[in-house]
């Protein structure tokens, strides 16, 4: 697992030395400049794919800089524009389906293949993503027509001084035919995944295999030279070697934990728990414990190595499938990351965007809600089914 995890983020950082992810991004959004309304589906769109596929995060806090001024250009306000961002990776990383360091760990620890499951999460993406649009579309507009109704109103005039010097249009790379071969290629690199897994008997070997092979294909397509090719791969991985160390780390707890009778123990103790428990109320508490311990490990990674190990068989003794507690896992710590204060993503964005952090609750809360109800829905439709 944790070999995998290096080889991926070395794709990752071919991909993103190319350009394509920038300049696509970025062509989107000039494409839709004069008709902003439909800036905002397009690009929590864009933004929720990445979150589902690869986990995107740290990479959003590039795009605050140029979204903005549009924003601002368009009348929407600052909360607008890091809505569109935070909340349209956010979304996709709460529905993650093939996202390596969410789905597929947490599936790993828990002893099941990461495509069991994989139709729920899809439904809740489509869901959560849904409600999220539909809710910034609405607030985007209600303050277009009334600024003064914006929670950062009376900050307007800071905002425009010092965020609408928009960059140019020709200072922006160019979205090229490579750029769309590039882009092509990591999309179907994640089908041919999950066409391995679920037909081909592929696990963490193979997809190891695919990810190598899809990054050298990109850098032979792409030419960057050898140099700068083994320095991207390199950078990609340096990213993640933390994430490695964790997943390694907790590989040895859990050996000490096992070896020491302590599993068994704490399991032992779980079935006395849960032993009165339907199957709807379990799931349901397995989701509010994820979401107190997400507060406290935000990291998706380390979250699901911590947990796994001792909620997916704890799931057995009440009954209900372990992809339903890889779900739970996963859409929780998805939730709570939108508004973690120690989720360093959410304080860099909300710097970035000088956005108060309380603001960002007041516009958040009524939204948390409603996800939560989606989310709550839908893992007890699927445990009664």
């Amino acid at each position: 697992m944790a070999l995998f995890v290096l080889v991926l983020g070395g794709f990752i950082g071919i991909v993103t030395a190319t350009g394509a992810i920038t300049a696509g991004i970025e062509r989107a959004m000039l494409s839709l400049k004069g008709r902003e309304k439909w800036m905002i589906p397009a690009l929590m769109g864009v933004f929720a794919l990445g979150g589902t596929t690869y986990g995107m995060a740290e990479e959003t806090l590039a795009f605050y800089p140029l979204l903005i001024p549009i924003m601002l250009t368009a009348r929407y306000d600052m909360v607008t524009a890091v809505a569109v961002i935070l909340l349209g990776a956010g979304v996709g990383v709460l529905g993650s389906t093939v996202n390596a360091f969410a789905t597929v760990i947490a599936s790993d620890a828990a002893g099941i293949p990461f495509t069991e499951g994989l139709v729920l999460r899809l439904v809740i993406l489509v869901l959560c993503w849904l409600a999220c649009v539909a809710y910034v579309m609405r607030y985007a507009e209600r303050v277009r027509l009334d600024p003064s109704r914006s929670l950062v109103y009376d900050r307007k005039e800071e905002y425009e001084r010092h965020f609408l010097a928009a960059p140019s249009e020709e200072g922006l790379p160019e979205f090229t035919g490579l750029h769309k071969v590039v882009l092509s290629l990591f999309g179907l690199t994640f089908v041919v995944m999950v066409w391995g897994v679920l037909f081909g008997g592929w696990w963490m070997g193979e997809m190891t295999a695919l990810f190598l092979g899809a990054a050298i294909l990109i850098g032979l397509i792409a030419r960057p030279g050898e140099e700068q090719f083994v320095d991207s791969f390199l950078a990609g991985v340096r990213d993640l070697v933390g994430v490695a160390l964790i997943i390694g780390l907790a590989r040895g707890i859990v050996v000490v934990m096992d070896n020491g009778r302590i599993t068994d123990t704490i399991l032992h103790s779980a079935e006395l728990a849960v032993s009165g428990l339907s199957e709807v109320i379990f799931i349901n508490v397995i989701y509010w414990l994820e979401v107190g311990l997400s507060f406290f490990v935000p990291s998706s990674s380390g979250l699901a190595v911590l947990s796994m190990p001792i909620l997916a068989p704890v799931a057995d003794f009440a009954d209900v499938g372990r992809h339903l507690v890889v779900t739970a896992y996963q859409s929780a710590n998805g939730l709570v990351n939108l508004i973690n204060p120690t989720f360093a993503v959410v304080m860099a964005a909300l710097a970035i965007a000088r956005v108060p952090y309380e603001r960002w609750l007041r516009f958040m809360w009524p939204l948390l809600l409603i996800l939560t109800v989606i989310i709550m829905a839908c893992l007890s439709i699927a445990t009664l089914l």
